[in-house]
């Protein structure tokens, strides 16, 4: 009973978001990404062959924001109401032709476990429609004002999405529907008479809309989480100057340090431990001293380049450790400063910074005062 054709996820995510506050919540970010990025990221499955978002009108650059470099299609501007946003996005999808299957996903539900897509896809084989729920757990009531009667939970079940439908039947659905706003995609279908058949839900496609949602959230992807560990080291030379960059912080020195960019060896250092955590190579992989465009740059920028990198990798940074290694200048005088500076850079708490100093008792190089080395540690957390 299948129909022959692609897979196609369609995520909706034109609402505004309005219960929690702020942004809209499909752009908060839970572990270091989007919401919309995480909804998006659980659907990429061997089973599905391509991904159509569908969001709000003047969303399109936290859209981009949270996308980064994904390879998507443009997403479709939604309509007023959800079931006006999905009836969108099917028209798009239909016009690109060769379409089986739709799964309809809510960006609100962003961890979406991959056995149940394949246990939705399976039941296409024998039905025009399945959905994910969840048995009713809880004591039901009636409230007004006040406590009231217990409501049987006999027969009753908690759907979630996403839902799965023949893509020609679940579009002629939508086009024929003429009821009031239809709060999911089954309620269409059974109205155009289509057979919906029920598959195993999972806790943790629970739906994000309040506040203590998204702390539950975050709690749950940390406890998931893989500690990574990256190591840097770098070196520069002493040259002419009157002022060094170390940490961020501009010291006033008798000379400078030799480098094709400002030669801050402790940023340089802790950008190649944030990289070495993620296995993304190392500095000169990304800015290559060869590049005319980098010759003076503010070692800023590289540090923000490797934790945007981290950010969607989906990781957090959790702890850098940065050690100075100098017979001069002095980097006491300027730790907190340091400090505060790569704080700010990686959006995190000072106490999440340590700058440390030493020297190698006059041996070796820096021991002759002929430069300054840096070696950093980080951690990071990653999804498993």
């Amino acid at each position: 009973m299948s129909e022959s054709g692609q897979t196609v996820a369609l995520v909706v995510a034109a609402g505004s978001g309005s219960r929690v506050g702020g942004a809209p919540k499909q752009y908060r970010l839970i572990a270091g990404r989007a919401v919309l990025a995480h909804a998006v990221d659980a659907l990429r499955h061997p089973r599905i062959d391509r991904i159509q978002v569908v969001i709000g009108e003047g969303q399109q650059a936290d859209y981009a924001t949270a996308m980064g470099d994904r390879p998507l299609p443009a997403p479709v501007i939604g309509g007023e109401t959800r079931q006006e946003s999905v009836r969108r996005g099917l028209d798009v999808i239909a016009v690109a032709g060769s379409v089986g299957r739709v799964l309809i996903h809510d960006a609100a539900r962003p961890f979406l476990p991959p056995p149940v897509i394949d246990r939705l896809i399976h039941a296409l084989d024998d039905a025009p429609g399945a959905v994910p729920v969840l048995p009713v757990v809880d004591t039901l009531a009636h409230a007004d004002g006040e406590l009231g009667g217990v409501v049987s939970r006999d027969g009753l079940l908690r759907l979630q999405t996403p839902q799965a439908f023949h893509f020609t039947a679940i579009r002629d659905a939508h086009a024929a529907w003429s009821g009031d706003a239809a709060t999911d995609d089954a309620q269409i279908a059974r109205a155009a008479g289509l057979k919906v058949a029920t598959v195993a839900g999972d806790p943790a496609l629970e739906k994000l809309t309040y506040e203590a949602d998204f702390t539950r959230a975050e709690a749950m992807l940390a406890a998931r989480a893989l500690p990574c560990t990256g190591m840097g080291f770098d070196v520069h030379a002493f040259g002419p100057g009157n002022s060094v960059w170390i940490g961020g912080v501009e010291i006033a020195h008798d000379r400078g340090l030799i480098g094709h960019s400002d030669a801050d060896v402790a940023l340089h250092a802790l950008t190649d431990a944030l990289l070495g955590a993620i296995g993304a190579g190392d500095i000169g992989d990304h800015f290559p001293p060869s590049d005319p465009k980098w010759r003076g740059a503010p070692s800023s920028l590289f540090l923000e380049h490797a934790r945007d990198l981290v950010e969607q990798a989906g990781g957090r940074i959790a702890h850098c450790d940065v050690t100075i290694i100098c017979e001069a200048p002095r980097i006491g005088p300027h730790r907190d400063a340091m400090r505060a500076t790569i704080a700010g850079l990686l959006r995190l708490s000072q106490s999440r910074i340590s700058i440390k100093a030493t020297t190698t008792e006059r041996l070796g190089f820096t021991g002759r005062g002929e430069g300054v080395a840096a070696q950093a540690v980080a951690t990071i957390l990653l999804p498993e």
